[in-house]
Order: structure tokens, then C-alpha cells, then sequence
């Protein structure tokens, strides 16, 4: 077995949240190195953008590489149910930071990421598997395993694991816990959409309710060049019972929705097939522990409706990277305090509204002629993925002021619809 040469910091995957770290950490003066299990480009799920992880990028050098490669502008997000629909435009948020996104093509965005932190020069390693940790002495001894089958021996100060689903230090160390959403899968595919819909905005995700099912829905998230990834969601037991291979079911489904059926009347599919996620709401037992930290989905992943895995990945790597270098340094660190708490703060916050989108309350709030308009503007903060702001109130426990408001307005459309009293 071959020994590297010890490195202040080793992050395991090279995704959004490890490639940041990486950057993060070099832009301190740490010796860094990245272990990536796959060979990028790679796919990944999680296309749409939020208007947060601009400013999180920006922060590590990364924007402006990731400004220059021609993704499709995103300016908010278009929600829909049967014939209702309402937009909610970023740049009506209530807080500072970037009123805009994009609409990536994941293994470019990645890749981008990637050499960005490379470039910074943190040495990024491809084919690297993790198959062992140590964390019992003064340094990590990490274990990996190439292509080819040989074995590495690695020794860091500290760790940042951004492994993404492969969730690498949770297995290893027995960190994970059962997460707390029912099992939820999603069928996506990439397409050649011919949209020809002059109302379509391909400036806007669209996210579209089931006719009958209130708690299945759809995404739209148009590329440019004319080409689009589309997905469903809803329980695994729900898609179970259509039949078919992937894209049947896929299609299916499409088919079921008046909007995304009339839109996509004339697409072509660019995959073979359409693919399959279960069962990815991901929770652990602490995000921290001696000598290492929980980044993105290696950690915590709710659910993909308000496309928040970037942005929560992102900001882990904002909060937990310069607390390690102050711990590097023989600074104290209450990483509870300093890192968890702060990051579930957000966490916390799109928990409160993906909960509320499937029991419904969300989605009253957000159909709502009453709906007052400083509460749009609220919501398309966090919409935009400033969960973190607590100066707005639907951040926090933004589940039971979410329900709250959505009684009251139906309280008041009940009344508004009760005959006269004679």
C-alpha cells in the first residue's frame, strides 16, 4: 500500500460542497487534497439553481468562472396546479445578495467547480475510493482504493466529507439515522423540448401539482440549447403502480398533467431511458465529530422541490471550512454551535416548507387571492434561498407560521364564500 504525503485537509468528493471547501480552505493557506470517487464530467441530479449559491461561490472565487459558461439565466420559479399558477421573481426578495440563478447542466457545473478548486490549487484526485477511516489519533488516516484496485493511504488533520449520497464517513463510521420524510422516489430524463408555448418562460423553473394528487408534482427546468431535464415525484408506492419500463411510467405521468402533456407534445428524449432516485432524504446522527465534518447530502437532504441540496451544500462548506482552519491554527472551536446549529438553521427552514408543500398548507398560502403581498415577497426570499435570514420570519420555524397563515386564509376565503346572513 502506497502512503501520500500528509495534507492539513483532505475532502472526500469533488461536488459543489467539496469543491468549495477545497477553495475555501486554500484560500487559507491549507495544503488540500480532494479524493473523488468518479471521473468527472459525471451526472448528477439537482439542476436549478438558487440565487443564494451565487453569493456562497463568489465568496470562494468560483462565480465568475461559473458565470462565463453559457447556462441558462434563471430568474425565479413558475408554481401550478390545475389552472392556477403564480411566479415568484427573485428580485422581489426582501434581503440582500443575487436576485438571479441558473439552470445547470450538473456534470459541467461540477466539473467547473472542480478545476476552479484545482485551480486555486487544491490537488483534486479522480477514481479514488474510501474504503476505510481512522479518526482515533491526532490525524485522519483515510484508506482508498483506485480503478485499478490499489490501495492508498492518506493522512489529513481534518476531513470534509462531500461525498454526496455516496455518504461515505456516515457508513463508515455508523453516523447515519433514519430520516424523518416518508420514502419519496423521483423519474427524470434530459430531452430535446420543442416547446413551443409562447407563454412558456424558459427564464423560470416550473413546477407543476398533480390534478388529483395534491402531494405528486412535476419539474420543467429548461437548459439552453433547447433542452430541458423533466421529472415527477410522489411516494415510491405511487409510481409503483404504473407499469412500463422508466420512461412509460415517466411519460405516463406527464400525461396526467395538462401543462407539461401540452408543452411537451414534441420532445424528443435524449437518454436512453429515464432513471430512477428512492428514497434520498438522508439524515445522520451528528454533522461533526474529531477531526472532520458533514458536508451537503453526505449530511442532511430533505427533498428536491425547492431545489435546496446546492445551496445547503454550499453553505455547509461556507460555515464549516473556515472553522477548521481556525482549529488548524489552535483556535477553539464549538463546531454544535459554530457549524450544526447555524447550518440547520436553514435546514430547518426548507424542512418547514417541503413538509407544508405535501400537507398542503404551502400550497394554499401560495395560491391564495389573500395571500398579502408582503408574504410573497417573504416567500420568494427563501424561494431564493436565503434561509438563513433571520430577519424574515418564515425563516426558522417557518412549518408552523407556514400552516398558520394558510388557515387564516382559508378561514377567510370560507367566509368570503358564506352566504348572507337574512
Amino acid at each position: 500500500m502506497n502512503t501520500e504525503a500528509p495534507v492539513d485537509v483532505l475532502v472526500i468528493g469533488a461536488g459543489p460542497a467539496g469543491a468549495m471547501a477545497a477553495a475555501l480552505s486554500r484560500r487559507n493557506g491549507l495544503s488540500v487534497r480532494v479524493l473523488e470517487k468518479t471521473r468527472f464530467p459525471r451526472f448528477s441530479i439537482g439542476e436549478s439553481m438558487l440565487p443564494q449559491s451565487l453569493t456562497l461561490l463568489e465568496e470562494a472565487g468560483m462565480l465568475e468562472a461559473v458565470e462565463k459558461a453559457g447556462f441558462q439565466f434563471k430568474d425565479g420559479a413558475q408554481i401550478v396546479r390545475e389552472d392556477r399558477k403564480v411566479d415568484f421573481v427573485f428580485s422581489m426578495k426582501t434581503c440582500a445578495g443575487h436576485p438571479y440563478a441558473y439552470q445547470v447542466t450538473r456534470a459541467d457545473f461540477d466539473h467547473i467547480l472542480a478545476n476552479e478548486a484545482e485551480r486555486q490549487g487544491a490537488e483534486v484526485r479522480y477514481e479514488q475510493d474510501i474504503i476505510a477511516a481512522d479518526f482515533s489519533g491526532d490525524t485522519a488516516l483515510l484508506t482508498a482504493r483506485d480503478a485499478a484496485g490499489r490501495e492508498s493511504r492518506h493522512s489529513a488533520r481534518f476531513v470534509f466529507d462531500a461525498s454526496g449520497f455516496g455518504r461515505i464517513l456516515p457508513r463508515l463510521l455508523q453516523l447515519d439515522a433514519p430520516a424523518d420524510f416518508p420514502v419519496r422516489a423521483s423519474l427524470f430524463i434530459h430531452v430535446e423540448d420543442h416547446i413551443e408555448d409562447a407563454a412558456f418562460d424558459r427564464n423560470k423553473i416550473r413546477v407543476a401539482v398533480h390534478p388529483v394528487h395534491g402531494d405528486v408534482w412535476y419539474w420543467l427546468i429548461p437548459f439552453s440549447e433547447g433542452r430541458a431535464s423533466i421529472g415527477v415525484v410522489a411516494e415510491d408506492a405511487f409510481l409503483q403502480k404504473y407499469p412500463g419500463d422508466l420512461t412509460e411510467r415517466l411519460m405516463a405521468l406527464v400525461a396526467e398533467e395538462p401543462g407539461m402533456k401540452r408543452m411537451l407534445r414534441n420532445a424528443k428524449p435524449i437518454w436512453p431511458s429515464a432513471r430512477e432516485i428512492r428514497g434520498y432524504a438522508t439524515a445522520v446522527s451528528s454533522l461533526h465529530g474529531r477531526n472532520f465534518a458533514l458536508l451537503g447530502n453526505a449530511g442532511k437532504f430533505l427533498d428536491p422541490v425547492f431545489s435546496s441540496g446546492v445551496t445547503i451544500a454550499l453553505k455547509s462548506a461556507s460555515l464549516a471550512a473556515p472553522l477548521a482552519h481556525r482549529q488548524l491554527q489552535g483556535g477553539t472551536v464549538d463546531w454544535e454551535k459554530e457549524f450544526a446549529e447555524p447550518l440547520m438553521l436553514g435546514v430547518d427552514t426548507f424542512k418547514g416548507y417541503v413538509e407544508t408543500w405535501y400537507e398542503g398548507a404551502l400550497q394554499t398560502v401560495m395560491f391564495s387571492d389573500n395571500r398579502p403581498p408582503r408574504v410573497y415577497e417573504l416567500l420568494c426570499s427563501v424561494l431564493a434561498g436565503y434561509a438563513w435570514d433571520t430577519e424574515n420570519p418564515y425563516v426558522g420555524k417557518s412549518g408552523r407560521r407556514l400552516r398558520a397563515l394558510a388557515q387564516t386564509l382559508r378561514n377567510r376565503e370560507a367566509s368570503d364564500q358564506a352566504p348572507p346572513v337574512r
